[in-house]
């Protein structure tokens, strides 16, 4: 959930396949190429850029916090393994979220990405009410330099993971953007879950 190269406030984080794997492993198949910064299909959806706040300097996010359903997780820095897929937070550590350290960091320019389980073999895990989120719930995420990025939901949409849309959900952004993403779209024993939980949302206040 991330690019193999640069950053994603400055590059589209480019052609991304989701597979589900208990709560997602994100596997990246970046070319590496830039990406003009487009508008995002969120921010078309909420008139451009007239409610939105001004970016913030880049810093690193310590804590997630949505009232709407009951969040409040600190944050972890994921990379990406050998074989080339985002990390995950630790399955026996359910309520902790994390997000794509080598992009975009939350409030800046750009589209930030964080990540979490949906459950675990215990139970209910932090992103577990994620889409139960309506248009207009915010989303404050803590960072390390004592600001609070708050984001506004402008959308919540589930995908297939065999038709998940690289460009809408990971592209470029002119403006500072969040995605949280869980796992969702129907469960088997066999094959786990079928798709994700996306969630789109823009900077508002910080």
């Amino acid at each position: 959930m991330g690019r193999r190269a640069g950053r994603a406030g400055d590059v589209a984080i480019a052609t991304v396949t989701v597979v589900a794997l208990g709560c997602g492993a994100w596997l990246l198949h970046g070319n590496g190429t830039p990406a003009p910064p487009q508008p995002s299909a969120a921010e078309a959806r909420v008139g451009g850029e007239r409610d939105t706040a001004p970016a913030l300097p880049p810093s690193p996010p310590d804590r997630v916090r949505i009232p709407a359903i009951r969040v409040d997780a600190p944050l972890t820095g994921l990379g990406l393994t050998p074989s080339g897929s985002l990390d995950v937070p630790p399955a026996d550590r359910p309520g902790l979220a994390g997000w794509y350290e080598a992009g975009t960091t939350p409030g800046e320019t750009g589209t930030a990405i964080v990540a979490g389980h949906v459950d675990n073999a215990d139970g209910p895990a932090v992103f577990y009410r994620l889409g139960a989120l309506k248009r207009g719930a915010v989303i404050d995420v803590d960072r390390r330099d004592g600001s609070t990025a708050r984001f506004t939901v402008d959308a919540v949409e589930v995908y297939d993971a065999k038709r998940f849309p690289d460009d809408k959900v990971y592209g470029a952004a002119r403006r500072p953007e969040l995605r949280v993403i869980t796992c969702g779209g129907g469960y088997s024993r066999a094959t786990g879950y079928r798709g994700n939980v996306v969630v789109f949302a823009h900077l508002t206040g910080g």
